[in-house]
């Protein structure tokens, strides 16, 4: 189960919800492994890394040329990404359009 809470997210409108915070996913580990999957392949290179919570694919941020966690989850309508770059412990759902947060314990 992911648990967090809707971050405050500046230039986007004020009370946003995540439909999917309560959503039964595999318990996946948080490592990059080798990089970006399509990069890999493709012979491109990567900004940062992101984490499909569904699937545990591995792809590139939108600052990346390949664009490819946002493909893969055009492509399969998995909603939820972490960021696995070190330090950063934020998500992102893609079809609420909202960052997350771990929630507070």
């Amino acid at each position: 189960m992911v648990t967090g809470a809707v971050a405050e997210d500046g230039g986007r409108p004020e009370g946003g919800v995540c439909a999917h915070l309560a959503a039964d996913l595999p318990d996946l580990p948080l490592s990059p492994g080798a990089g970006c999957e399509d990069c890999l392949t493709e012979g491109m290179r990567w900004v940062h890394l992101r984490l499909c919570l569904t699937c545990g694919h591995v792809g590139c941020c939108d600052s990346s040329r390949g664009q490819h966690a946002t493909a893969h989850h055009e492509r399969t309508g998995h909603p939820l990404a972490r960021s696995v770059e070190p330090g950063e412990t934020w998500a992102w759902c893609y079809e609420d359009e909202v960052f997350l947060r771990p929630a507070q314990g």
